[in-house]
């Protein structure tokens, strides 16, 4: 059962979202949400033990949230954008700036030592790791997404130059005040409401190493356990802070922070944010990325995907998906492109 609202007029995303939750296989849930000139044109969830308040894990789609209180600090004055991130973190070995670690142009993107999947619930630990390693590529010279390891580098940023977690940062400074429930380490009362991810069987993992590089499967896979639903559904995991995958949150609050980015940002940064910094081949993805300041970039358009078929982005609207089930992005696109239709705009470019 679908519950929700879309504003008249929008009825057929509804019906294409109906469409959605059945192509789902289980019966898995899934909810949208899309915001224009102020208003909510869409709000809609369904699937079993979904409500208005259940929070799913996106995966990437967490990333920006993360880049977004490194911006806050820029805006400042705390943090320089060219300046080397041993300024901030003296341990730091790698030659990058803040500005290659948010448009992942930073090479840290896999550990060369490997380490267990409880790395990910020490922070200290998985920060001095990156710290010392070596990156893929000198820094500046190529990007590819750092997959598992985005958030801890732009946290210690903040932990470093502010004091608070990113989570805590990012409570306070971001989604507190703009109402977005979307959270990065989540206590007992919304673990209470996190739903259970599916579709992450031996095959969806297999399938998503299908035609990558190597680095891909580095990149992914150390430390182990990002992919496994016995690992991202357990209490630890929604625990801990992983600031590049596991934010929980609403396709409410995923939408509603694009629409509060001009309200965050100053207009010039959040221009440049939003431009790209570099674009090609992205060496972990092995596909064409363009990227800004932790967001992906096309055209005027901006946001992020996230394993598993999660999207959230802006393009004059702002729209996001968030799905219990990992599947493809097929979902989101069919659910974006009936949103264009009514606004009177053409398909998703590419």
């Amino acid at each position: 059962m679908i519950h929700g609202t879309v504003e008249p007029g929008f009825e057929q995303v509804r019906d294409v979202f109906a469409d959605v939750l059945k192509r789902q296989a289980g019966g898995a849930g899934a909810a949208v949400a899309a915001r224009l000139d102020g208003r909510w044109i869409v709000d809609l969830w369904g699937g079993p033990g979904w409500s208005r308040d259940s929070v799913v894990m996106p995966y990437s789609v967490t990333k920006p949230f993360a880049a977004v209180c490194v911006l806050l600090l820029v805006d400042r004055g705390v943090l320089e954008l060219d300046a080397p991130m041993r300024r901030y973190w003296p341990e730091f070995t790698a030659p990058a700036t803040v500005r290659h670690v948010l448009s992942h142009q930073a090479g840290l993107v896999a550990l060369d030592r490997p380490v267990p999947t409880e790395t990910f619930y020490d922070w200290d630990r998985m920060c001095a790791l990156l710290a010392a390693q070596e990156p893929s590529w000198e820094p500046g010279t190529a990007h590819g997404e750092s997959a598992l390891f985005y958030g801890h580098l732009l946290g210690e940023l903040v932990r470093r130059t502010d004091g608070r977690t990113l989570g805590r940062f990012l409570a306070e400074e971001v989604c507190g005040p703009h109402e977005l429930d979307f959270h990065i380490g989540l206590g007992p009362a919304e673990q209470a409401r996190a739903i259970e991810l599916t579709g992450l069987t031996p095959a969806y993992r297999a399938a998503a190493l299908d035609g990558r590089p190597d680095l891909y499967r580095r990149a992914v896979g150390n430390p182990p356990g990002a992919q496994d639903p016995a690992v991202v559904n357990s209490a630890a995991w929604r625990a801990a802070e992983i600031p590049a995958v596991n934010g929980h949150g609403t396709a409410r609050a995923a939408a509603g922070f694009y629409a509060a980015l001009p309200r965050l940002l100053s207009a010039g940064l959040l221009a440049e944010a939003t431009t790209a910094q570099c674009s090609g081949p992205d060496a972990v993805l092995g596909t064409q990325a363009t990227w800004g300041l932790g967001f992906g970039v096309d055209g005027d358009d901006y946001g992020m995907g996230g394993l598993g078929g999660n999207y959230a982005g802006a393009a004059g609207y702002t729209f996001a998906f968030l799905t219990g089930h990992a599947g493809d992005f097929d979902r989101a696109a069919d659910l974006e492109n009936a949103l264009r239709a009514v606004l009177g705009l053409g398909p998703i470019p590419g």
